[in-house]
């Protein structure tokens, strides 16, 4: 089991193994939160988080709400509005012990084509 943190330590977002590659998106919220995106199975990822603990952002289409701390402010992960059978999950990794990454590949995605 790996986890993620925030800074804060109050959100926790457990996955079961390292991200054999992570995703650099360029979209706008991605390049202003400063993300690495690993994304994991939604049955796979585990969230530990206080009630009330965690704060959500959804613009756009509408789809994805993206999570960061109450706290301490930290994006800690995405999620799907409306979870589908199969959905994945984006986890920051750059809460993960920067250790986790090393020699783990950077895909670049171009998100901005997308934005809305």
């Amino acid at each position: 089991m790996l986890t993620a943190a925030c800074h804060c330590g109050a959100i926790r977002v457990d996955v079961p193994r390292p991200p054999s590659c992570v995703t650099n998106c360029n979209c706008s919220i991605c390049r202003r939160y400063g993300v690495l995106w690993a994304y994991y199975p939604a049955s796979e990822v585990q969230v530990h988080a206080p009630p009330g603990m965690a704060d959500g952002y959804i613009w756009g289409r509408k789809v994805l709400r993206f999570v960061r701390c109450g706290t301490c402010g930290c994006v800690t992960h995405w999620e799907r509005v409306v979870p589908v059978l199969g959905s994945k999950m984006g986890v920051n990794a750059r809460n993960f012990d920067p250790d986790t990454l090393n020699g783990v590949p950077v895909e670049l995605l171009d998100g901005a084509a997308d934005d809305e």
